[in-house]
């Protein structure tokens, strides 16, 4: 049995957990787990990070390499289409997300939910980058009806965790959603939000939202 380790306010780790329940493999959770660079747990996860994967004794971090251990050890129900160019363009969608759009906004992560600051400079960086970023968003997500063509996909599975917090950042941080540009996002997310395993996981990450809230009370 596979272990998914993390916590669900993580949009990393949800994104696995939406690949593993849209798949129908089998999986435990073990929701209570944080990044820390702390010895013991850098011996389970070397960079410190959520989520990793207990595999038959062994452990698998990075979520994309997590996501590719499932299609290879999990092929019944594919989340890359078979075609060697298209599941290219599915994981060129997945990288501009994540590192020329989440990872830029997560610069601002520790000023606006953590209690944090961040200086002018950090927030003009993130402008200049973010446009960019949405510029090439845009140019490659297909929205037919799903991110990257016809078949749900794990661009799908990112598409659904990291857009919301680029809305959030530029709504909390610059008064503005960096994605009104793209309308079709926002109809795009309720289709996913209709789905199961979609609908499980936001549900589970507004309750533990929530819980966290009542615990800085």
């Amino acid at each position: 049995m596979l272990k998914l380790c993390g916590f669900q306010l993580s949009n990393y780790h949800n994104k696995v957990r939406l690949a593993l329940m849209e798949k129908g493999v089998p999986f435990e959770e073990d929701a209570g787990v944080h990044p820390s660079q702390k010895p013991e747990y850098l011996a389970l996860s070397p960079m410190g990070k959520v989520p990793y994967l207990q595999v038959d004794g062994a452990r698998l971090c990075e979520s994309e390499v997590i996501l590719e251990y499932l299609e290879d050890a999990y092929p019944q129900k594919p989340l890359l289409p078979k075609d060697p160019l298209e599941r290219a363009k599915v994981r060129e969608l997945v990288t501009v997300m994540e590192l020329h759009m989440e990872l830029v906004v997560r610069r601002m992560y520790g000023g606006l939910f953590f209690g944090g600051k961040f200086s002018d400079d950090t927030k003009a960086s993130v402008e200049r980058d973010i446009a960019k970023g949405v510029r090439a968003f845009k140019s490659l997500a297909r929205f037919d009806p799903f991110i990257a063509g016809k078949e749900l996909t794990v661009a799908d599975c990112a598409a659904a965790v990291h857009l919301p917090l680029i809305s959030l950042v530029g709504k909390l941080g610059f008064g503005r959603d960096f994605l009104d540009g793209v309308p079709q996002v926002k109809p795009y997310l309720k289709m996913l939000g209709e789905r199961p395993a979609f609908a499980k996981v936001n549900a589970d990450r507004k309750a533990a939202q929530e819980a966290l809230a009542a615990a800085r009370k």
